[in-house]
């Protein structure tokens, strides 16, 4: 999936070139690539699926060149995850009707890539011949209330768990007792399973997004029939719904992921000086202490005397905001 915007990055990220097409972490490699390169070894690449809005198909094809072009599909509109996500199942299904699929983001960050495909080979096994849904579910390091929670129940085999309840994002206090408990994961929106199931589950669920797509599959007419459809999340659709009847399961994974959906995720994951700066580009710190810096453009960044700061340069913009602040970003670039 690569049809978000990313619009808590700005200036790094823009509706026009977003986040999961940009070098986020400075290692030669953008979030979609770094995405398909984990999946060596588990995929082949005649086998790989893009949906994204139609407007960065160019830029997929640039940047993954080993994608079928027919595999590449293009959203003329916005529909939340469950369209998106059936269009492809639908897709693949028309191809190869006993196929086992990963649905995946493409601007998450995954720092163990060999415990990534242990962990997804255990959930393809596992759905290759069941009507199961698997997600994967990451151990939570902190109590964090910007991600949503999977309740873990008793054990399915191996290490695949059955899922009690989804979470929604939840307040401080909440997060906190959810890691006291000690059997809640945090919601990857990474999920296993066979087309069979999903594409059941969906007609089951939601009969008008099943019908959209049949239609599209038989007719082609995605410009009319695809912003037609409903717009909701995979969560709400399936696995809310699912997980009542007990489809549901999870596997617990810590293969150093995260969804960096924030300028505080970023400096997480970044490599950071002994007071704690953090950067990408060419950066001097002097004086300065829990900063975080993008500036891969710039041909140097001199910073004094700044502590908890965000700065950040791309095409001729500059932000410098509390890392306090960071919410208010959207505002700011309005």
């Amino acid at each position: 999936m690569a049809g978000g915007v990313g619009s808590r990055f700005w200036p790094l990220s823009t509706p026009e070139y977003p986040k999961q097409f940009i070098d986020i972490l400075g290692c030669g490699r953008t979030m979609i690539q770094m995405t398909v390169d984990r999946f060596k070894g588990l995929c082949r690449p005649e086998n790989l699926w893009v949906v994204t809005n139609r407007s960065y198909v160019e830029t997929v094809r640039t940047q993954l060149p080993q994608i079928l072009p027919d595999h590449i599909l293009a959203e003329p509109a916005a529909r939340n995850t469950a369209p998106c996500i059936a269009w492809a199942c639908w897709s693949i299904r028309n191809e190869d009707p006993d196929a086992n699929v990963v649905v995946t983001p493409s601007d998450a960050v995954v720092m163990d890539p060999v415990e990534f495909r242990r962990v997804i080979s255990n959930a393809l096994q596992f759905t290759a011949d069941k009507e199961a849904v698997v997600t994967i579910g990451i151990k939570p390091s902190r109590p964090e209330t910007g991600y949503g929670y999977v309740e873990t129940g008793t054990g399915a085999g191996g290490e695949i768990l059955s899922v009690s309840e989804f979470k929604e994002k939840p307040d401080i206090d909440t997060a906190r007792k959810y890691l006291e408990k000690g059997n809640y994961l945090w919601n990857a929106g990474i999920f296993v399973w066979n087309v069979k199931t999903i594409t059941s589950l969906i007609s089951s669920y939601k009969p008008g997004i099943a019908k959209d797509m049949d239609e599209i599959i038989s007719t082609g007419d995605v410009e009319t029939i695809f912003p037609a459809c409903e717009k909701i999340s995979i969560d709400f659709a399936v696995m809310e719904p699912a997980s009542k009847e007990g489809k549901v399961f999870t596997h617990p994974a810590d293969f150093g992921w995260s969804d960096l959906g924030n300028w505080a995720s970023l400096h997480d994951k970044l490599p950071k000086d002994s007071d704690s700066n953090a950067a990408v580009g060419q950066v001097s710190f002097h004086d300065c202490k829990d900063c975080i810096v993008h500036a891969e453009d710039a041909r140097k960044v001199v910073l004094q005397g700044l502590e908890g700061y965000i700065v950040s340069e791309k095409n001729g913009c500059i932000l410098v905001c509390r890392r306090s602040e960071e919410q208010r970003i959207r505002e700011f670039s309005k």
